[in-house]
């Protein structure tokens, strides 16, 4: 949700917020490191908004605080952000927007070699990067057992969402139930994640990511022995849901840390590991639960994540440090007043007048505000959820396609899903192009101006969706017409494959034109990105089932229905990328070139 993440700019954007994204639910190009760093800095301080992805995918995308870094890209001149904020003040919160009008003057100020004000002077801040408490000052070795360390939590965290497909031969008739109902029990653990992020992420913001991963974890790891002993499908879909809530912290929290651990030359590796990590938790999840449950007892399904979630949970608490850096520098802020006396040493998260459940409030309020006022954002999401919505619905569907057509054990299921994990891969590996393509453009404009670019088109992060929204439609199609039992079982993995691969291109693109096109407003961006996903995660696997679609339409119509939602879905990239930049003229939220 940093192949993974918008532009296959991948998280790698995220990186800095943490898609993904969404999600991040993660996906930001390299080349634009910077520019998305210095937007989410930004969104994160003004707006403590969910970031799931990827996020799913998605994840999420995430950015550091570090003031030194946004000083270093304000001076790029890579953003050019005061009218967003000028037309902005109508829009949202007075209070939240004076604050961010406040930090960001006291930057351009400095910039400038202007007189800082005597309040000013007191601000605490990391002397460099390697002040003992900057995070970004620990050893390298620390840095990856930590990057480590919240990869593999994504992981655990989406291989349970899906994971949980894999039992249904064994629980539908030991608690006499059928495979509609049974998917409630996934449905609501993807709901769980969905809304989740909405108040972990504004909680991370006040306390810092530390308490958030271990709190959110435990919890976590904690609901997983209610679902291995439950005595009926109420109690394995009700734990589900909390485990979902308490997993979500991971999809839309953990992309920041990676930020605040490396500088925006040494990120984007890191970041592709951690936003790569949502991807393969839910491929991953049918192959290990398809082998579980054909060779011993369902509830063995849990007991093995539970083991998975205690391990990562004892790595969080030996390896992951608390990274946020406005909460690092308030414990500095405490240390000098009490070390001098000086009650005026204080730290820029000292000044925020917002409480938590205001921050909360808005955190919900502002993303649904964009998806119902900003024709780019609520189409773009759109795509991307429908995106998402197929691909658990696939985790049932894969049940009843490969076992009717081509009498695979639920181990073979499993073992189907590779070809769309591998063309996820192959769509990852893609990002060194989308990089050198984003560096063209920018040298083209460079060439028509006559000088460096201040500013870039968010239009341009765009070319990887275009690319990959044809490739998930006919992906689509090439599943739906060959699950035929007299044709090779490879034909339709093979198309599952082609539309893993388009879809990660149309996240990477997405996501990052989100953040580059609402640089004020990139968390919010990302959260009603993040939120809309969720939902249709969480409808299709149930109108799938409810309504019977692939038993009534038969596995090829219903999978060419699937087809032609990505294809009505097909034209938008194209779309805003011709026509974003007079969209966003008249728009309340986006920046203006």
């Amino acid at each position: 949700m940093a192949a993974l993440e918008p532009n296959h700019s991948q998280s790698a954007s995220n990186r800095a917020e943490h898609v993904p994204a969404t999600a991040q639910d993660s996906f930001t190009d390299g080349s634009s490191e910077a520019d998305v760093s210095s937007y989410h800095e930004k969104a994160e301080e003004s707006q403590a908004t969910s970031r799931s992805e990827y996020n799913n995918l998605l994840h999420p995308l995430r950015s550091s605080r570090s003031q030194r870094d946004s000083r270093s890209l304000q001076r790029s001149g890579s953003l050019s952000r005061e009218p967003t904020t000028e037309r902005s003040l109508h829009a949202v919160d007075d209070d939240a927007l004076a604050e961010e009008r406040r930090d960001l003057e006291r930057t351009e100020s400095q910039l400038k070699g202007e007189p800082i004000s005597s309040e000013d002077e007191f601000l605490v801040v990391f002397e460099s990067e390697d002040d003992p408490l900057n995070p970004r000052s620990l050893p390298l070795w620390r840095k990856w057992a930590c990057v480590l360390t919240l990869a593999l939590g994504a992981i655990a965290v989406t291989c349970q969402s899906s994971i949980y497909t894999t039992t249904y031969e064994q629980i539908i008739p030991k608690f006499h139930t059928n495979r509609e109902v049974a998917t409630i029990g996934l449905s609501s653990f993807i709901f769980g994640m969905g809304i989740g992020p909405l108040f972990l992420a504004p909680l991370s913001e006040f306390y810092g990511r530390r308490y958030v991963y271990i709190i959110s974890f435990a919890v976590f790891t904690v609901f997983l022995v209610p679902c291995a002993v439950a005595k009926n499908l109420a109690t394995l879909i009700v734990c589900r849901f909390f485990d979902g809530l308490a997993g979500s912290a991971f999809l839309s929290v953990a992309g920041g840390s990676v930020g605040d651990l490396f500088n925006r030359e040494q990120i984007a590796f890191p970041m592709m590991i951690y936003t790569a990590s949502p991807f393969v938790g839910p491929e991953l999840g049918p192959l290990l639960g398809g082998f579980i449950n054909q060779y011993t007892l369902w509830r063995w399904t849990f007991y093995v994540m539970l083991i998975w979630s205690g391990a990562v949970l004892t790595a969080i608490v030996i390896f992951v440090p608390e990274t946020y850096h406005p909460v690092l520098l308030r414990k500095k802020a405490c240390q000098m007043r009490k070390d001098t006396g000086d009650e005026r040493w204080h730290a820029a998260i000292e000044e925020r007048t917002r409480s938590v459940g205001m921050t909360i409030v808005r955190s919900c309020y502002r993303p649904m505000q964009m998806l119902f006022l900003e024709p780019m954002c609520l189409n773009l999401c759109i795509f991307s959820a429908i995106l998402l919505g197929i691909i658990y619905l696939f985790f049932g569907a894969f049940n009843q396609t490969f076992g009717a057509t081509y009498n695979f054990s639920i181990s073979k299921i499993g073992l189907s899903f590779l070809g769309l994990l591998v063309g996820m891969v192959l769509g990852v590996s893609t990002d060194p192009f989308w990089r050198r393509n984003f560096a063209r453009l920018v040298k083209q404009r460079e060439n028509e101006i006559g000088g460096p670019v201040g500013t870039y088109d968010p239009e341009w992060r765009l070319p990887p969706a275009i690319l990959g929204a044809p490739a998930v439609t006919i992906g689509l199609f090439i599943f739906a017409w060959t699950m035929y039992s007299h044709v090779h079982w490879i034909a339709p993995i093979i198309g599952s494959g082609v539309f893993g691969f388009g879809v990660i291109l149309v996240y990477s693109g997405i996501f990052t034109f989100l953040v580059d096109a609402y640089p004020l407003y990139a968390a919010s961006a990302l959260a009603a990105n993040s939120f809309l996903r969720s939902m249709f995660a969480t409808v299709f696997p149930l109108f799938g089932h409810q309504k019977k679609v692939y038993s009534r339409l038969g596995f090829n119509w219903a999978s060419c229905l699937l087809a032609f939602l990505t294809l009505a879905m097909l034209p938008f990239p194209y779309i805003f990328y011709r026509y974003g930049s007079r969209i966003r003229k008249r728009s309340r939220f986006a920046a203006v070139a």
